[in-house]
């Protein structure tokens, strides 16, 4: 059985364990939490006075302003409700990449559990897919005792393999998540960047708040191969070619600032957080020093 201490450290969870995951905004709910509701209730914090109609409850009325005015009104709260939370981890081929044990599958599986540590401690609910072509795993957001054991074994239970196009996978996953939530993709982003975008606007347009953690190798943004080398596709069959990395790495590092600017001026322009993160980077560290920046933002 899985264990989630082989994901999660006590030197990781040492940087993470005071920060809290907020939504930047309005989210929906079912319990008590610490988020902000959209929904009228009678706990909390007061919103606003109404007046008073036939059939609400006498122990709602406010007596002060009753005995300023002469009139009656209700006063009304604002509930404060759980996040749920969607993980959305890519377990597509080109996330193998890396050295065992070091790669972008491993470095990503490992910042999925401690997101999951954080929101669970929180009482916040949370869920998991996973996907490549398509979703491979699906647990519901959840925030009982005994679910962060639900996730992990999922995690280590999981190998990437297989194409994706992010867009696609999106698209199709978007109308199943019904309430506003956090829905936080871990994944390296490759493939078609305006099919991306389209599909973060259609969440963005039902209010979800997006939190993308793009994953890279560092050889991915130096390009800093040496000699003939090989190249193996580890998305589409046994394609392999070998070339001379020399001729390629001006047109390469060009494409990939091509690339990177229209995908974060993209996700700018739909107020999406992009997160680039590297696997050399301890990514409890580079987590804590997001999640501040953030919560002060709030």
């Amino acid at each position: 059985m899985a264990n989630s201490a082989n994901l999660l450290t006590p030197e990781d969870l040492k940087h993470v364990t005071n920060l809290n995951v907020l939504a930047r905004q309005v989210m929906e709910g079912f319990c008590s939490g610490q988020h902000r509701s959209p929904h009228k209730g009678f706990s909390v914090e007061f919103r606003e006075h109404r007046q008073y109609v036939p059939g609400d409850e006498i122990r709602h009325l406010d007596w002060k302003v009753f005995g300023k005015t002469d009139r009656m009104y209700i006063r009304e709260f604002e509930e404060e409700t759980n996040l749920r939370a969607h993980i959305l981890l890519d377990a597509s081929g080109s996330m193998s990449y890396g050295e065992p044990g070091g790669s972008k599958f491993e470095y990503a599986r490992r910042l999925a559990a401690c997101l999951s540590y954080l929101l669970l401690r929180q009482q916040d609910a949370v869920g998991l897919v996973t996907f490549d072509t398509r979703a491979r795993q699906v647990i519901p957001p959840r925030s009982r005792p005994g679910h962060l054991r639900v996730i992990t074994e999922a995690l280590e239970a999981g190998s990437p393999g297989g194409e994706t196009e992010l867009g696609t996978v999106v698209q199709a996953l978007a109308p199943k998540i019904h309430r506003r939530s956090m829905v936080i993709f871990i994944s390296d982003c490759f493939g078609e960047v305006s099919a991306l975008l389209n599909a973060l606007a259609q969440l963005r347009y039902a209010l979800h708040d997006i939190i993308i953690f793009q994953l890279w190798h560092e050889d991915e943004l130096d390009f800093s191969f040496k000699g003939w080398t090989r190249f193996d596709s580890l998305e589409v069959g046994d394609e392999k070619v070998l070339v001379n990395p020399a001729h390629l790495r001006s047109a390469y590092l060009d494409n990939l600032e091509a690339y990177r600017r229209e995908l974060k001026d993209g996700c700018s322009r739909h107020r999406v957080s992009l997160v680039p993160m590297t696997v050399n980077q301890p990514y409890a560290v580079a987590l804590a020093n997001f999640l501040a920046l953030r919560r002060r933002s709030q």
